[in-house]
């Protein structure tokens, strides 16, 4: 049985006639069942031999269904970005866990890969760089760089790779100049590890937004749960039940109450004093001043 069968591999890869390979090189791809540097590679391969990035900064691979369905109406656009076995075994010779037999490790594309084998496909289209994975920081390096632009990253992992290339280049400064940002903006984003272990909660879960928590990052942590507090329900005030104003009572128009009215009688007779009030007086008015008048008799 040829190597080709043995691993499972394309036609192409099975057609592919090794270049000057070493025999040391030779000895641990027949070991390891990964292809040497002097193979040409293939283009397409079935799925069982990729194997997913140990190192892959997504830890939570999101919305698999949708681009499952995507894959399979419309097919692979775009190839996986992969580096042989060989090279990452050299690059990380201790960290070969969870690669089984695959002679490929996917540096970007983890998950398009994921979302092909929920959809069921059996082959993925591929585009073999071994110089992705030429170091450990190069492996993490690759796999930020193509998913730093990318929304669905989220910001904790994405604080995290930052720090682990700080940690192997040496400096904040390093790392901007290697991934074409500015110092200030790896700054922004590490800010997101000195908040306390609930707080990095918050924002794994999106109770806390970014953006105040790159800002509450830079106090001392005894100051941060305050400071998210108060940036929490900024964002969301609690509900307040409020009670309709009243309406407001009218102010009387001056010009529509009744003016007092002032009757003059100059005559002293019963009969003037009389026809004074009837000509003064409602009806209402005159039986009111007889009823009176009655009462005083």
């Amino acid at each position: 049985m040829s190597k080709a069968d043995k691993l499972g591999v394309s036609s192409s890869f099975a057609r592919a006639q090794p270049v000057g390979v070493s025999s040391r090189r030779a000895a641990i791809a027949e070991a390891t069942g990964a292809p040497t540097s002097g193979v040409v590679p293939p283009s397409e391969v079935p799925i069982e031999a990729l194997a997913h990035n140990p190192f892959n900064l997504r830890e939570d691979l999101t919305e698999l269904e949708e681009l499952a369905a995507s894959l399979t109406v419309r097919g692979q656009l775009q190839p996986l970005a992969v580096a042989t076995r060989m090279a990452f075994m050299e690059a990380h010779p201790g960290n070969a866990d969870g690669l089984g037999r695959a002679p490929y490790v996917v540096i970007d594309g983890n998950r398009r890969l994921a979302a092909a084998q929920r959809a069921g496909l059996r082959t993925m289209q591929i585009h073999v760089n071994d110089s992705l994975a030429s170091s450990a920081a190069d492996i993490l390096e690759s796999a930020l760089i193509a998913n730093v632009h990318r929304v669905d990253v989220a910001p904790m992992d994405q604080a995290r790779a930052l720090q682990e290339l700080v940690e192997v280049h040496g400096s904040q400064a390093q790392v901007a100049k290697r991934l074409g940002k500015t110092p200030a903006w790896v700054s922004q984003r590490l800010t997101l590890l000195n908040l306390t272990p609930e707080l990095q909660d918050k924002v794994e879960t999106g109770e806390l937004k970014v953006e105040p928590a790159r800002r509450i990052g830079r106090l001392p942590q005894e100051h941060q749960a305050s400071a998210a507090e108060e940036a929490v329900n900024a964002v969301n005030p609690p509900r307040q039940r409020t009670r309709p104003n009243p309406a407001p009572t009218p102010e009387p128009d001056p010009s529509l109450s009744p003016s007092p009215r002032r009757i003059t009688i100059t005559a002293d007779s019963p009969d003037t004093i009389a026809d004074a009030l009837t000509a003064h007086l409602t009806p209402d008015d005159l039986k009111a001043v007889t009823e009176l008048l009655l009462t005083r008799i």
